[in-house]
């Protein structure tokens, strides 16, 4: 029963924060259609301009933080118009490759600056346990979970009764309708890189402070496309169902099989998802006629 718990309990740490992480994804999707593999590195550099703001340049929490969102809204926005908003009309193909180029630019620069040694920092979440029905859970495990559903929390708010979240709406919906009343679509465009950032921003932090700050990050980013396929690619509650659903089948492959498998088990769950239901449990089946 003991093992049972802390598996779940590590299960939803990680689901929450791939659901975090795919949040990121999908706003970006829904808004501009692209399909960003450069997703994985916006956890790793938010995870190091967090460490360098709190760590070498030694600022208080908040500080880093707030100097940390900044950074992460001016690199979204500045990705979407110097690097895509050029690439608008192109093909589908050219704009992946776009963005594995730039997955490729932002782990180089990383590793430029940084090194590939992982670098430890202050912990920012209380480090004590809690026992829970005989189990032992890590306190800041738990808090993670508690953080990350506070920010999807807010999230959600934002896009349901906020005006930029119903014009975020609105453009996902249909881009030409959202100009014919006004709303700017390139500043929606912006917007949503802006918040793709801040949120691959968190969960980048919030990995650090549980593991420690190294390349591995981009890698648990990359688990973003079995969530997304899962829940679906315009679906932002399927973040979150899809999220919870391969964290907790990662661990508890690796509790109760062998963690070796639990590295693989998520790409093969894509796989099955892709061949019985392509646009996910809350994707919008589309069809198209030519």
């Amino acid at each position: 029963m003991t093992t049972f718990i802390s598996l779940l309990a590590y299960g939803l740490a990680d689901g929450a924060l791939l659901a975090l992480a795919a949040l990121g994804f999908v706003l970006i999707y829904k808004a501009t259609g692209v399909i960003n593999f450069a997703h994985g590195e916006f956890l790793l550099v938010g995870a190091y301009m967090f460490y360098t703001a709190f760590v070498i340049f030694g600022l208080p929490l908040i500080g880093a933080v707030v100097l940390s969102v900044a950074v992460a809204t001016s690199i979204g926005v500045l990705v979407e118009r110097l690097i895509l908003r050029p690439m608008v009309g192109e093909s589908a193909i050219s704009i992946i490759m776009v963005t594995i180029g730039l997955s490729a630019l932002l782990n180089a620069l990383v590793q430029m600056f940084y090194g590939t040694a992982p670098k430890s920092q202050p912990a920012i979440l209380p480090t004590g346990s809690v026992n829970v029905l005989g189990a032992s859970l890590p306190t800041n495990r738990l808090l993670v979970i508690v953080i990350a559903a506070i920010v999807l929390t807010a999230f959600t708010v934002f896009f349901r009764r906020s005006r930029h979240g119903i014009a975020m709406r609105a453009v996902a919906d249909g881009q030409q309708a959202a100009m014919t009343v006004g709303i700017s679509v390139r500043r929606i465009f912006a917007l949503a890189w802006a918040l793709a950032a801040v949120s691959a921003l968190i969960a980048g932090v919030l990995l650090g402070e549980i593991s420690s700050v190294n390349q591995n990050i981009a890698a648990f980013g990359l688990l973003v496309f079995p969530v997304v396929i899962l829940g679906g690619l315009d679906s932002v509650p399927g973040t979150i169902v899809g999220g919870l659903f391969i964290g907790l089948l990662k661990q508890f492959t690796s509790g109760y099989l062998d963690p070796g498998l639990s590295t693989v088990i998520p790409y093969v769950a894509l796989v099955l998802i892709l061949l019985v239901r392509p646009y996910g449990i809350f994707g919008e089946k589309r069809i198209e006629r030519v």
